[in-house]
């Protein structure tokens, strides 16, 4: 299948060419839908705190913090253009007279630009339009000369939003300054990710181009909220690996070349960052998407449930390492095995089966247990898109809990359909992890993929349409075999940026006084 130039191709790369012909293999035959068992909902599968629950949880969180080494991992690569989709439609269907305001396909640029000066980046628009296009910007939108504002904003010479990652755009303002993604992620790392000395861990998955970018504005930022939350923030960087792109191929399935006749791979998805997050040096790991920021004075919703979930992973993680311990001890009494299977049922809503055989029972029971560990944080579903938790069965007919994304069902099975709209909640992208066994070891979190999780998309290349392959995502089929916890946390925890409307929501609005 693959020449002499393609093997050197992909040594160089670090692709494993019998990795890229399975992925041939499941464009071919395409991955098996998921089996819905039911949704994960209150008491099965979800797990819904008192205030004095949470209240004792973020007690036992700060009481432990300076034992552990805590590190926030931010994906922060994505690029910010799906935020602006409907600028450029509008600019693509700009004749010089589109009326905007009576034209409902265009309501939601009408929405923009009738609150542009509620905006972060307004400022800075209006010195670009003025240094770079010699415009004005109230002038120019007087006159409904809409296009060089958007141009202003999208394009090189301008802004260039929509060439930038997300972590790089003015999301917020405070007075006279305004805050990047990035800078909300330092302010609340400041405000719970904290360990032994006031160190502040951030990790930020970025893009090879804008990595320095990166670097000066943390340089440039970091000792304002080191003063301002008296912290010593320590960031880091890693780019997703060029071994974990999947290879692309054309309608009919055969390796997609490009005009260089080279073989055309592509990134696999945030499921690739697996690899990113198993070389972080933690005891514990929060996980949050770039985007799911809010001011200041909206924060503390949220810094209630990551220390209340922090302080759950802590105590779910100590009682699992001291039966482990207690197991490689020797111990083996029929109460202790029953102390495991009751806590087991009470944090993870699962019966341990249990046989005759006492060694085997252990040696069972210590491979369920000597797992990374994640709980993950659930919003009621109130109609916003993404995945949901549900009990999914495998091969075996054994049911576990996973976040399943709408992708991986099967439209045509009344069943399983009928299942997947009965989710009582979705997945806010909101995880703490335990990535380290109960000898201090890390855990090889590869080894926990179930790699039978991607999904297929159409795209193109070269004016060509192409198939592209999308790895288990990292908290979908990346994370499957690990022990999970769904908790609900409240919706005003979940305030992504998808469109570049959703920064006028009163979530990302300064405060009014």
């Amino acid at each position: 299948m693959f020449t002499k130039e393609d093997l050197n191709q992909m040594k160089q790369m670090g692709i494993n060419p019998q990795v890229a012909e399975k992925q041939i293999d499941f464009f071919k035959n395409g991955f098996p839908f998921v089996q819905l068992d039911r949704p994960a909902i209150d008491k099965d599968g979800i797990k819904i705190f008192s205030e004095k629950e949470t209240s004792d949880l973020i007690k036992s969180y700060d009481q432990n913090t300076e034992k552990e080494n805590i590190v926030k991992f931010v994906p922060a690569s994505g690029a910010a253009t799906r935020m602006f989709k409907d600028l450029f439609s509008f600019m693509d269907d700009w004749t010089g007279s589109v009326d905007i305001e009576n034209d409902n396909k265009f309501s939601m640029v009408l929405e923009f630009f009738e609150n542009l000066p509620q905006f972060a980046f307004y400022n800075e628009l209006s010195e670009v339009l003025k240094n770079e296009y010699n415009l004005d910007i109230e002038e120019e939108f007087k006159q409904d000369n809409y296009i060089s504002i958007i141009s202003a904003l999208l394009t090189q010479k301008g802004l260039n939003y929509s060439n930038l990652p997300k972590a790089l755009l003015s999301f917020h303002t405070y007075n006279e300054e305004t805050r990047t993604s990035l800078e909300e992620h330092l302010a609340e790392g400041a405000m719970y990710s904290v360990s032994a000395n006031n160190n502040v861990k951030i990790h930020f998955t970025v893009t090879p181009e804008h990595l320095s970018i990166f670097t000066n504005l943390v340089s440039k930022v970091q000792p304002k909220f080191e003063k301002l939350f008296n912290v010593i923030f320590n960031i880091s960087y890693s780019i997703q690996k060029s071994s974990t792109d999947t290879i692309a191929v054309k309608l009919d399935n055969e390796p997609f070349r490009s005009n260089d006749k080279k073989l055309l791979f592509r990134p696999g998805g945030h499921g690739a960052l697996i690899e990113n997050l198993n070389e972080i040096d933690a005891s514990i790991i929060f996980i949050k998407n770039i985007d799911n920021v809010v001011p200041d004075h909206f924060k503390n919703e949220t810094v209630i449930f990551k220390k209340a979930i922090g302080g759950l992973l802590i105590k779910v993680r100590n009682q699992i390492f001291d039966f482990l311990k207690r197991i490689s001890q020797g111990e083996n009494s029929e109460n202790f095995v029953k102390e495991i299977c009751d806590f087991y049922k009470k944090y993870f809503f699962v019966d341990i089966q249990i046989s005759a055989n006492k060694s085997k029972n252990l040696d069972e029971i210590k491979t369920i247990l000597n797992r990374p560990i994640r709980i993950c944080g659930m919003v009621k579903n109130l109609g916003e898109p993404g995945g949901g938790p549900f009990w999914v069965n495998d091969a075996n007919s054994m049911a576990s809990l996973q976040i399943i994304e709408s992708s991986q069902i099967d439209y045509t099975n009344d069943n399983q359909l009928s299942i997947f709209k009965k989710a009582s909640h979705f997945n806010p992208v909101d995880l703490v992890c335990s990535v380290r066994d109960f000898e201090g070891n890390k855990f090889n979190l590869t080894d926990f993929i179930d790699p039978n999780t991607g999904f297929i998309s159409k795209k193109s290349k070269d004016g060509m349409e192409l198939k592209a392959l999308e790895l288990p995502g990292l908290w979908n089929g990346a994370m499957a075999d690990w022990n999970t916890i769904f908790v609900e946390v409240p919706i005003l925890t979940f305030n992504p940026v998808k469109t570049v409307n959703d920064l006028l929501r009163k979530e990302h609005q300064p405060k009014i006084d």
